[in-house]
């Protein structure tokens, strides 16, 4: 028996390692499905009762793909169209007359001559020279992307459909007591959406609120920066500084004393005292977790699996530190 026992071990482990080789390309985007599925549960059970769980399903994938295609679809055309833009006016030499207060500002901080707009042209050649020379690269990143996505989509599909049957596999094959599982998938579960309320919502709330700063000192295409800053709110320490505090440079180079000062009190005082305000009032409604495990997941997730890690990272160290805490409250009865 035990010979039969450690041939089946030996081949679960061996057939364990080559599906991980399967889907190991595609591992973020698998992980964005199963976020998704978590997020959008508790609308497909209100769905089934009125539709068929096949029907439901499908409504809500048209409705996540919608969501997120639509926007970023936007946001690529939008940032094209504004370096197509930056591109023609350096060509025809329009945006010299605009940098020159901040080449006067900096000149007389660094005592020396500048010449942004030679430095700019520079830096746009060369960025158009790489972005030829890696166009195969791009070509097949985008083929992956797209096979990803459909993977994603499908994967998707079935988890809401099917996402019951597969937790109740789950559960029957794990070896823990019932009590032992209900008392982990609760804590894991209250984790993951401390994690995902304290951290995707308060970038979004962040973000946004950092936005209005820019619309308020009269800024370009405020919706554009908005969406940059949300992304960069997922990021520790720097966020949406990024965006507003270079800004507020720029309009105090260019003379704009009152809007540059404005703007760089406003990102101090209002968006960072909203990080510090919203974080612990959101999460701390769900779950005790300190914000080192957020620093901490995001960026071991940003470089295990890029972006998707931004989101799934913290999720991760959260349910490890939800597990020790359910095993060392349960190790005696076991």
């Amino acid at each position: 028996m035990n010979a039969q026992r450690g041939v089946l071990l030996v081949l679960i482990a061996a057939l364990s390692i080559l599906s991980f080789q399967l889907v190991q390309p595609y591992l973020s985007f698998i992980l964005g499905a199963l976020l998704l599925a978590y997020v959008l549960a508790p609308l497909q059970h209100r769905l089934e009762a009125r539709l068929r769980p096949t029907t439901a399903a499908l409504v809500l994938v048209a409705a996540a793909t919608l969501a997120l295609v639509v926007p970023f679809t936007v946001l690529v055309i939008t940032a094209a169209g504004e370096a197509v833009t930056i591109a023609r006016q350096l060509a025809a030499g329009d945006p010299l007359a605009q940098l020159e207060a901040p080449e006067a500002w900096l000149d007389a901080q660094f005592a020396g001559e500048v010449d942004l707009a030679a430095e700019l042209g520079s830096r746009l050649e060369g960025l158009a020279e790489t972005v030829l020379g890696t166009a195969p690269d791009l070509v097949a990143a985008l083929t992956h992307i797209s096979v990803g996505l459909g993977l994603s989509a499908f994967l998707l599909f079935y988890l809401l459909r099917d996402g019951e049957r597969l937790a109740g596999w789950l559960r029957q094959m794990t070896p823990l007591p019932d009590p032992v599982q209900t008392r982990l998938y609760a804590r894991v579960d209250s984790m993951t959406r401390a994690v995902l309320l304290g951290h995707v919502l308060v970038a979004i709330i962040q973000g946004s609120i950092a936005g209005v700063g820019l619309l308020v000192v009269g800024l370009p295409n405020v919706l554009f920066w908005t969406v940059v800053m949300i992304l960069l709110s997922l990021l520790p320490f720097i966020g949406t500084f990024l965006v507003w505090g270079p800004a507020a440079l720029y309009l105090l180079s260019t003379g704009e004393a009152a809007a540059g000062v404005f703007l760089f009190g406003y990102g101090t005082v209002v968006v960072g005292v909203s990080d510090e305000y919203l974080r612990p009032l959101i999460v701390d409604r769900y779950a005790d977790i300190s914000p080192a495990v957020i620093v901490v997941g995001v960026i071991g997730g940003l470089s295990a699996f890029g972006v998707m890690g931004l989101f799934v990272g913290p999720i991760i160290v959260g349910a490890l530190k939800a597990t020790i805490e359910v095993f060392d409250e349960e190790y005696d009865r076991l």
